[in-house]
């Protein structure tokens, strides 16, 4: 339940506003009202209106924003702990996709399960980034590659959004892969499955953007495309998986669509990122792939600063490429293995994590904004990304509840 008013203090808030490193508002207090910041600055400035509210003292304790993780697939069937056991044998990712395995693996467990099992395993993994001040998710489908599954899978994440006390946002990612009844015929695919799933799940409410995988293992920027333009013309917005295990020009060709964001980019070059740049498109970096898969082309961070590309981070969790369900892990994986700054890494799964699911109403601190709020056991921001398998989380208040 929603307190009508609320009045933190002796506090330390990262807005992520202002010119100021994390935009740090030391020895602070936020007055919440009705779900929303009211007011936020230092204690000493509270508004006489705010003076007389009882307060609740966070012990000088940091505020941030409530994380957002914006890539995920939590909802799926079955593992893939033994393709794991495949690629330390040697396989590449490539080969355990080509074998058989990989996402088409995935298929078939997840078309096996009935969504009261889906869920049920998809709550466990919710509630594992929750517990880490997580209070916006996003989580795709692209693990049915049929009808009636990706739309079971949809409202499946509907479903988690409802169940737990957490912000969910939905992308249809039929164009994820091939599925084996369609190899080698993509375009036909397309077609019959992808096309007429996203017409289906738009209808039934269930779709808050589309993404595809653009990967020689998948689909073609000439093949995605033709579901953005479908996306576009429901009114859609895009973001896609590109630039992962090489280059296709696929976030260019995104960029063109005013996407989102484009995610991966480990093989992005430089006119990719200036379309991005362009379109004001969001680099969302995903270190656990490139951590599982023992990947070594890294993402081109210092070009996305020169370019002014906002960067996100998450943590793809997913049963294949990257089984991780902490975004706190995540943080500390995108400074050590891209070299993000401690800041970075909290803006990329804050205020550049909103960008990159087209929200204005979080992932800062400032009136008018969602009471989505995480209460640390740290004294400066820089520890959120510096330990390693902690979790200082104190409080989580999700639309100003506790």
């Amino acid at each position: 339940m929603t307190d009508a008013a609320l009045l933190l203090t002796h506090l330390n808030a990262a807005t992520l506003c202002g010119s100021v490193p994390y935009g740090l508002v030391e020895d602070a207090a936020i007055v919440v009202r009705d779900g929303r910041i009211a007011w936020i600055g230092r204690r000493a400035d509270l508004p006489r209106e705010h003076a007389g509210m009882k307060a609740r003292d966070m012990g000088g304790r940091l505020v941030t924003p409530g994380l957002i993780d914006c890539h995920t697939h939590i909802v799926h069937g079955g593992d893939r702990a033994a393709e794991f056991e495949m690629r330390l044998n040697g396989a590449s990712y490539e080969e355990v996709a080509r074998a058989g395995g990989g996402i088409v693996s995935t298929v078939t467990a997840t078309r096996a399960a009935d969504e009261e099992t889906l869920l049920r395993n998809a709550l466990r993994r919710a509630d594992t980034l929750i517990a880490e001040g997580v209070t916006t998710l996003e989580i795709k489908s692209g693990y049915g590659l049929d009808i009636e599954t990706e739309l079971r899978m949809l409202r499946v994440a509907r479903a988690v959004g409802a169940a737990r006390p957490v912000r969910v946002k939905t992308s249809f990612l039929g164009a994820h892969a091939v599925p084996a009844d369609y190899r080698d015929r993509a375009d036909t695919y397309i077609d019959e499955v992808c096309i007429p799933a996203l017409r289906a799940a738009h209808a039934e409410g269930l779709v808050d953007a589309v993404d595809g995988f653009c990967e020689g293992i998948a689909f073609s920027p000439a093949q995605i495309a033709r579901v953005f333009d479908v996306a576009k013309e429901l009114a859609l917005p895009v973001k896609l998986h590109a630039e992962q295990l090489s280059n296709l020009g696929g976030a260019a060709m995104a960029a063109g669509y005013g996407a989102l964001s484009a995610d991966h980019v480990e093989y992005l070059d430089e006119p990719g990122v200036a379309a991005m740049a362009e379109a004001g498109t969001v680099a969302v970096l995903l270190p656990g792939a490139f951590y599982t898969l023992r990947e070594t082309q890294l993402p081109p961070v210092q070009t996305l600063r020169d370019r002014g590309v906002p960067i996100a981070l998450a943590t793809d969790a997913n049963p294949g490429s990257s089984p991780l369900t902490s975004l706190l892990l995540a943080m500390n994986m995108g400074c050590t293995l891209f070299r993000l700054t401690p800041e970075e890494a909290l803006r990329g799964v804050t205020a550049n994590a909103a960008r990159a699911l087209g929200l204005r109403d979080v992932g800062t601190l400032a009136p008018g904004q969602r009471a989505d709020l995480a209460v640390w056991d740290v004294e400066q921001p820089a520890e959120l990304s510096y330990r390693i398998g902690f979790n200082p989380l104190h409080t989580r208040i999700f639309g100003g509840a506790a």
